[in-house]
């Protein structure tokens, strides 16, 4: 588009655009602000976003592109080089920086490339590897297959991964197809999603594999891993994921690559779960300026950012009309994103401006999804009489059938629009009872009733002599004229002059005369039918005449061949009936007629052919039926056929029939992995015993886990014991659901959360007497699942725990479902029973003080503080047991650290206890009168933290305390205190650095320089478990006199990181509960007990005035430091 000024007929400006989808956008990660497009005008478009002079500087690039442009990637070092995939599978390069055509591999792709990723070269490539590039290109398109393009010798031909991983693993199975890729940065390791859903993790160069990550159970679209350049070390091996469902994940793969196991690890809990998007995603990208901080687009229209670690919705972009389709972080910029997608634009825009922080609800999806309920689509019927065999047929053995469920297979990103992809996955799997034979027509069916009267009416046969029957309708004078020359004919040796019977104006005189003058008047009958294209009138004259080679010629020729000619053929030799077979069978298939098409050519014993023939037409029903009725069981063709088969059922959705087909051509693994997909119990439990029947251990043992997982998230503890029973190996996991359903009957039973179970087992019901549940676990097992401190093989403690050492535990998240806190601490606590049983006592507290922690972290206080009674009745946590005599001797500083930071929960615990117990007497005493108001600006935030997991209830106290019965010294910990300071200080300088970004972001052309002050910056807090400390932060950042600049926050920001730095590690690892928080509660207590001493309530106020800085400490601090 460009402007003119009318007056100087000079251009003002130009605005380039796009003639089609973007499909791709890149930075480069050499040239700074260098933004590649992939278009679906078949062109590349380059820009410098960067520059001064012309805002749309860009360059476009199409030699040798003929379609669509659907994926590029820049050379992580070299200058300029571009690689671009297309939707007609060529993959290429292009030096942006000189006028040449593109390099072009020799290896193309059969279907769209959707991802391409540079990575250190792999064998075969990698051998005899000097001198080469240290970078090869891999390529992923819609036929499942990656690619490794030798930059070398982009002539030569491309290598399939798929044969080394193959090899290097040992996988005799069929290998799900690929769908999208994603190098670690460092180039260690390489994620690869597929078509099922399942993410695989591969070591370079070997391409060992190291796990298996089984979240998604739609197919995977993209694939990133986080940054490795300025960022913590556990941040780097983060990997987001999408697929065609709505939910990102996060995994952290840290332990799993720096510490690889013998086997593949298994992982079905994810890291972090960002749920908001309402459609399929289709890309994302980290952040290079953040931590932990990523963008994602989806098929509703919008672009989504999150604070990963806290699974937080930050910012939500609407700009775009359509689905978005790719996304990239400006390289220079913090707060600027590009996006691109269906409606041909490219658009950029700042995070910190959009009014929306989650994505639309998406009613628009809701609407279409309820309409696709009201007015399902029914099958088309093919009505043509020739083709209703093979249309009927076609439908049976999986063929494009519209009722089924549909499962894109592809990143079919090209032509959908938002409409066409909610109809395409919203519609039910049928049920196996759509594989029927239709009925016959109900037309049929009422001619036997009664007979339709139209159907009476005779009509007129066509003549077969038209002409010469014409003949005989001429006026009477011609008649009679005829019967004269036919007497002359006859009596006289030369007939009259001109007169030549059978032809001319004598034709119909051929009937009366002899043969000669007979086959004249034939052939001018065939010209007026061939005249007329009535050729069957043709052929049955040279029937007739004797010529059934001709007429089966003819017949042949004019596509007029049927059964009765067929019969009649071989009255003209073998070699002409084995002709006309073949040319019927070729006339049936344009019919069509595939099925008699195939009987029709085991008549010439033509078996191998009348197989291919229903194989390539989808009859795969028949084409197995004529196999094993004709062939040996072990012919190669069977295992073909149902390879082919059960792949098109696969992706019509019909799972059940096509396990049955991969089982009859011996592929159990993947019959099992396709009746996984599913996703239901049923579904798995099923796959689960296929697999364990089929000698697949494995597989066997992943689905069993993936079923009782989601048995116990819905408490159906009978069941899941039940499916793990099945297989010995899977005690461990056995052992880990008994202490899952111990604790939940258990927290139930004492009102702190409201949970019903579906099924449970008699020994998990809640027991009476003072026991902990350490006891309990120890009853149970050795009772129900004869783990005991004298059991051997399998059944001992210390080959459980090296089994148990596989299930990964992801770091406690406040958005995690509260059953999967259950899950994750009752693991930690199998941990340490089994520790307990092996009379390891350091792993013991550390592995004790993991399973309170994941409740306390999660936000699950009353959980916590019930926990905690539960492992320590008696309040000591070196006191393992009552029933079984353990003391606890601890002698490395790690475990004694962990031991102090569990007492210290534990007391903290107990002291809310008593602080609760005394003060509601007190309000009964006063009649309901609330203490001082500062004391109540305490408790109010500590009762909103005893808010029961379902939100009905608050935490009350669980028994009647009238004295402080506790060391509360160990809760006035001054290094915890300290530590507690600085991190408080740093959390509190974070967030007026991000507040002073923030404002500096939406001051126009404001530069951000050491002299600028923070102006009114507001700061945010998001915790709702902040300490008192930390809620004057808000009121801190607008006070004048606590204005400061950039510079001198970011030296402040140094000095605290050094004092962290030089703190003990164990305090840093081992947390205490919050001194300044303890100590205000204790000066509380005082004001209705005496059981705090002089010395202890001395202790406290001197904490408070060193650490309780805060304004709001201050505030709930002054009546007693006054």
């Amino acid at each position: 588009i460009k402007c003119w000024d009318l007056a100087s007929l000079d251009c003002c400006w130009t605005l380039p655009t796009l003639g089609g989808f973007v499909y791709s956008l890149t930075f480069s990660p050499v040239g700074a602000g260098c933004l590649a497009l992939g278009v679906g005008d078949n062109m590349i478009r380059v820009w410098n976003t960067l520059t001064t002079q012309n805002q749309y500087d860009t360059r476009s690039f199409w030699q040798g592109i003929k379609s669509k442009v659907t994926a590029l990637a820049w050379h992580p070092k070299k200058e300029g080089s571009l690689s671009f995939g297309t939707d007609d599978g060529k993959v290429g390069i292009y030096d942006v920086f000189s006028n040449k055509p593109p390099q072009i591999s020799s290896s193309y792709h059969r279907k769209t490339v959707y991802t391409l990723a540079w990575g250190p070269p792999v064998p075969p490539m990698s051998f005899g590897a000097g001198g080469k590039s240290s970078y090869s290109l891999y390529s992923c398109a819609g036929e499942g297959v990656i690619l490794q393009h030798d930059l070398s010798k982009l002539s030569g031909e491309a290598s399939d991964i798929d044969k080394l991983i193959r090899d290097t693993n040992n996988i005799k199975h069929k290998l799900s197809p690929h769908t999208d890729l994603s190098w670690k940065p460092d180039g260690k390791v390489v994620a690869i999603g597929n078509e099922d859903g399942c993410i695989d993790v591969y070591q370079a160069p070997s391409l060992k594999l190291l796990c298996s990550i089984q979240q998604h159970h739609k197919i995977i679209n993209t694939l990133r891993w986080h940054h490795d350049h300025s960022s913590p070390p556990e941040l780097h091996c983060l990997l987001a994921s999408g697929s065609s469902n709505a939910i990102v994940y996060v995994h952290d793969l840290r332990s799993i690559i720096e510490n690889p196991q013998e086997s593949p690890v298994v992982l079905t809990e994810p890291y972090r779960r960002l749920c908001g998007h309402t459609a399929k995603i289709t890309s994302m990208a980290w952040s290079p300026h953040h931590e932990a901080r990523l963008v994602t687009v989806s098929y509703d229209g919008t672009a989504q950012v999150w604070d990963v670690l806290q699974e937080e919705a930050v910012s939500n972009y609407r700009g775009h009309v359509g689905y978005l389709l790719c996304v990239d972080w400006s390289p220079v910029d913090p707060d600027v994103i590009w996006t691109g997608g269906k409606d041909f634009t490219v658009q950029e825009w700042r995070v910190s401006k959009q009014e929306f922080t989650k994505p639309p609800k998406g009613k628009k999806m809701a609407e279409l999804r309820e309409k696709k309920r009201a007015n399902p689509k029914q099958k088309k019927k093919n009505n043509k009489a020739s083709g209703a065999g093979g249309a009927a047929a076609s439908e049976m053995n999986g063929g494009p059938a519209t009722g089924g469920e549909k499962i894109v297979t592809g990143q079919e990103l090209s032509g959908e629009d938002e409409e066409d992809e909610v109809s395409s996955t919203s519609s039910p799997v049928p049920p196996p009872a759509t594989f029927e034979i239709p009925r016959k027509s109900t037309t049929a069916a009422k001619s036997k009733d009664k007979p339709d009267t139209n159907l009476l009416k005779k009509k007129k046969p066509r003549s077969m002599l038209p002409i010469s029957t014409s003949m005989d309708h001429r006026p009477k004078e011609e008649l009679l004229q005829d019967c004269i020359t036919l007497a002359s004919v006859k009596h006289n040796s030369v007939p009259p002059a001109g007169c030549v019977p059978g032809q001319g104006e004598h034709i119909h005189l051929g009937l009366f005369s002899d043969r000669q003058a007979l086959q004249r008047m034939f052939d001018s009958e065939e010209e007026g039918h061939v005249e007329a294209g009535h050729y069957d009138s043709v052929v049955y004259l040279r029937l007739w005449s004797g010529d059934v080679e001709g007429a089966l010629q003819l017949a042949t020729e004019k596509g007029e061949l049927n059964d009765h000619l067929l019969s009649i053929a071989p009255m003209a030799g073998f070699k002409v009936w084995s002709q006309t077979v073949e040319a019927y069978v070729k006339q049936l298939c344009l019919q069509e007629q595939y099925l008699k098409a195939a009987s029709h050519l085991l008549s010439i014993n033509k078996l191998y052919e009348a197989i291919n023939l229903l194989h390539s037409h989808k009859l795969y029903r028949e084409a197995i039926a004529l196999v094993k009725a004709r062939l040996p069981a072990d012919e190669p063709i069977l295992k073909e056929l149902y390879s082919s088969w059960a792949a098109v059922l696969e992706k019509d959705g019909h799972f059940s029939a096509a396990a049955k087909c991969y089982l009859a051509a011996g592929a159990s693994f993947d019959a099992a992995k396709v009746i996984s997909r599913k996703n239901d119990v049923s579904s798995l439990r099923a796959a689960a015993s296929l697999a364990r029947i089929s000698g697949e251990v494995t597989l066997a043992q992943s689905l069993a886990l993936r079923c009782a997982k989601d048995l116990a998230a819905a408490q159906n503890w009978v069941e899941a014991q039940e499916v793990l029973s099945s297989q010995e190996s899977l005690l461990v996991h056995r052992l880990h659901l008994c202490i899952t359903e111990l604790l939940s009957a258990m927290l139930a039973d004492s009102v702190v959360v409201s949970q019903s179970s579906v099924s449970s087992h008699p020994w998990a019901s809640p027991g009476s007497g003072h026991i902990s549940i350490q006891d309990r676990v120890r009853v149970v097992w050795e009772e129900q699942f004869g783990v005991s401190q004298t059991s051997a093989g399998h059944h001992s403690a210390r080959a459980l725990l090296q089994e148990l050492k596989s299930v990964d535990s992801p770091a406690p998240s406040a958005s995690i479902p509260f059953r999967q806190v259950l899950l994750y601490s009752s693991l930690h606590l199998t941990h340490s029973v089994l520790s307990w049983l092996l009379d390891d006592d350091e792993q013991l507290i550390k592995e004790l003080w993991q399973a309170v922690a994941w409740l306390r972290d999660s936000g699950h206080f009353c959980a916590s503080a019930e926990f905690c009674r539960l492992l320590f009745p008696d309040g000591d946590v070196t006191v393992c047991s009552g029933k079984h005599p353990k003391t606890l001797h601890l002698t490395g500083e790690e475990a004694k650290a962990a031991a102090n930071s569990l007492q210290a929960f534990v007391h903290y615990h107990r002291l809310y206890e008593c602080w609760w117990s005394i003060s509601a007497r007190n309000q009964r005493i006063h009649n309901g009168l609330s203490v001082s108001a500062a004391g109540d600006e305490v408790k109010d935030r500590v009762m909103n933290r005893g808010i029961s997991e379902s939100g009905e209830s608050v935490c009350p106290p669980t028994r009647r305390l009238d004295k402080l019965d506790l060391d509360a010294s160990l809760l006035l910990s001054e290094s915890h205190a300290a530590c507690q300071a600085t991190q408080r200080s740093i959390r509190e300088i974070q967030e007026r650095l991000a507040a002073m970004v923030l404002q500096h972001s939406r001051a126009p052309g404001g530069q951000l320089g050491s002299g600028e002050k923070q102006a009114d910056a507001p700061t945010q807090i998001s915790s709702s478990r902040e300490s008192p400390d930390r809620q004057g932060s808000t009121d801190a950042g607008k006070r004048p006199d606590d204005q400061e600049s950039f510079l001198s926050l970011s030296s402040k920001m140094s000095e605290h990181q050094k004092q962290l730095a030089d703190l003990p590690e164990t305090i840093k690892m081992y947390p205490h509960p919050d001194v300044v928080e303890c100590c205000l509660i204790l000066l509380h207590f005082t004001k209705s007990s005496t059981s705090v001493s002089e010395s202890l309530q001395q202790e406290a106020k001197d904490l408070l005035r060193k650490y309780g800085s805060s304004p709001s400490v201050l505030k709930s601090s002054r009546p007693f430091l006054t």
